[in-house]
């Protein structure tokens, strides 16, 4: 890595930002699908920045206390402190810990990036609330303010007891979805919400993010042995049922269903479909009438034909610049170049490199860490 690491400082020269580091990570056999989105969050600034704040509290932690999030933490600190510009990291502990914890993990088969990063949100979310309610419990036993699992700024008490609690996670990916149901006797509007960390769209070959989008929100009848129940008819009615984005999240993540069930085959098959995802990116099937801004700053790519082999890379914009990140290896790339992972037009074609996870940042709104 020694020779890349010392091509990209001189690809960037003076132009090299200030405090940032771009380091591979090594893959322990397989391990790419946790690379790639390792990378992804690493660069999800208000993540990182959360999390090294998350590691200054909880310097230590004892090995009975060691768990995703504080494996996670030090493998981000461990990146950002070092005094080398570029180089490679062993994220030995994370990955040891991961397949210690989830045995979906433990194999050397190839593994989803998705499945990977929807585990790990969920899983870190759920450690923070058994700090808080764990600091919660000891404060109410009379200890020192100070000794908030989750650090100062990381939870706010709403005072009431059933409310749900919003980490730094939440604050960072979480949305909300609205499920409107509109009988079509009465014209009555039943919704229902319900909380995202990413949303999962179908795709259709040469489309857009914006059409999947669309296609998500689109207004679907539900009639003959489909029927909504009705509670003002007190019967079953026909109706038209939509779902829209009530609260669009800090960081949108996009993942592309590219793997599908024929039931033909009897099995997975990837779709190598391409669809354009812009580097703006405007959510109009919202709530609210005003559209949603977003800009690009990671993808998750795919390469491979099938589903149950094949390699993830990621792409990541940094300070203005795009990178290439796979595995120990990093290099710079054009911008023009990430529309060389939209997928393939026709359905036979030799670029298997694919966008699979996409990650948004909202634009023109206060940073979440306030």
């Amino acid at each position: 890595m020694g020779a890349t690491g010392s091509k990209l400082e001189k690809a960037l020269g003076d132009q090299f930002p200030e405090g940032e580091r771009y380091f591979g990570l090594e893959n322990f056999g397989n391990t790419c699908y946790c690379n790639s989105v390792l990378q992804a969050l690493y660069f999800c600034v208000p993540f990182r920045e959360q999390l090294l704040e998350y590691y200054s509290n909880n310097k230590n932690p004892s090995d009975a206390d060691e768990n995703l999030l504080t494996c996670l933490a030090d493998l981000f600190m461990q990146i950002s402190s070092q005094k080398k510009k570029t180089g490679v990291i062993a994220p030995k502990r994370f990955v040891h810990r991961l397949k210690k914890q989830n045995e979906i993990f433990r194999s050397y088969m190839h593994q989803d990036a998705h499945e990977f990063l929807n585990y790990l949100l969920n899983e870190l979310v759920d450690i923070l609330e058994k700090e808080y309610n764990a600091a919660k419990n000891e404060r109410e036993t009379s200890s020192p303010p100070e000794k908030i699992a989750n650090g100062p700024k990381s939870v706010h008490p709403s005072g009431a007891q059933k409310e749900p609690l919003v980490t730094w996670v939440h604050k960072s990916f979480q949305g909300i979805l609205t499920n409107e149901t509109r009988c079509l006797c009465c014209e009555t509007v039943t919704a229902r919400d319900e909380t995202f960390f990413d949303l999962s769209l179908d795709i259709e070959q040469n489309s857009s993010i914006t059409s999947c989008l669309k296609n998500f929100s689109s207004t679907e009848t539900l009639n003959a042995e489909d029927k909504f129940f009705c509670d003002k008819c007190c019967s079953l009615q026909e109706a038209q049922k939509r779902m829209k984005i009530k609260k669009p999240p800090h960081i949108l993540v996009i993942h592309l269903k590219r793997f599908k069930y024929i039931e033909q085959l009897g099995r997975y098959k990837k779709l190598s479909y391409r669809v354009v995802f812009p580097l703006e990116l405007k959510l109009t099937n919202t709530v609210e009438d005003a559209d949603a801004e977003y800009s690009l700053f990671a993808v998750v790519v795919h390469v491979g034909s099938g589903p149950n082999h094949g390699h993830y890379v990621s792409l990541v914009k940094s300070h203005n610049h795009w990178l290439f990140f796979d595995d120990e290896n990093v290099e710079m790339i054009d911008e023009s170049a990430v529309q060389t992972f939209f997928g393939s037009a026709q359905e036979y074609s030799s670029n298997t490199d694919h966008g699979y996870i996409l990650f948004y940042e909202r634009v023109g709104i206060a940073s979440i860490s306030s």
